[in-house]
């Protein structure tokens, strides 16, 4: 690990290759595992505020949980998630005609209905950041629904920090990534 400024960063984002590879996983991230997507405190008022622009976009399963659970729920240990369906898929996914997970509240900023694209934590996706008092720390979430994002990765030689770089800029900022290209720059020799 590194520190860059507050966070303290795996040396993973700039070792590991990784680009989504959705016609492999079918967007599986949004569909499989225990919890919905984490977010971030300011991010439950705004799905508050979009959902009348995002609903349209959704599957009625996702409109039945966002309905009976809100916008966004309060886990056991605090923590503030998108809502599940059926402890399953996120509340927000939709289906492409070939089976692939997409996003509603992406799908609502790519048709210019909303100006924000999705909880940070999803756009940000391999990276995980946990945020503690004194720094956050930025991590790569290796997860085996993945694997062929690691291979398409490699075979385009795109490591973790520039599949995610918009993402990272909206988190850190524009320096802080500048500072993040210093260190893999040097870091490669």
């Amino acid at each position: 690990m590194f520190q860059l400024g507050k966070t303290l960063v795996s040396e993973d984002i700039i070792e590991k290759d990784f680009v989504c590879n959705l016609s492999a996983c079918k967007g599986a991230c949004c569909i499989d595992g225990d919890a919905g997507a984490p977010l971030l405190e300011e991010e439950v008022q705004i799905l508050k505020d979009i959902y009348p622009k995002v609903k349209p976009f959704m599957r009625s399963e996702g409109i039945k949980a966002v309905e009976e659970q809100g916008t966004s729920i309060v886990t056991n240990d605090n923590d503030l998630e998108t809502p599940l369906i059926n402890d399953a898929d996120c509340a927000y996914v939709t289906f492409n005609e070939k089976g692939t997970a997409l996003c509603a509240i992406e799908e609502a900023y790519n048709k210019g209905d909303i100006d924000w694209k999705k909880p940070v934590s999803c756009h940000l996706y391999p990276v995980r950041v946990q945020d503690y008092s004194e720094f956050s720390a930025v991590n790569y979430h290796k997860w085996n629904i993945c694997d062929d994002a690691c291979t398409l990765g490699a075979e385009l030689q795109v490591p973790i920090y520039k599949f995610v770089k918009e993402a990272l800029v909206r988190k850190f900022g524009q320096d802080w990534y500048t500072e993040l290209e210093k260190v893999a720059a040097t870091f490669k020799k």
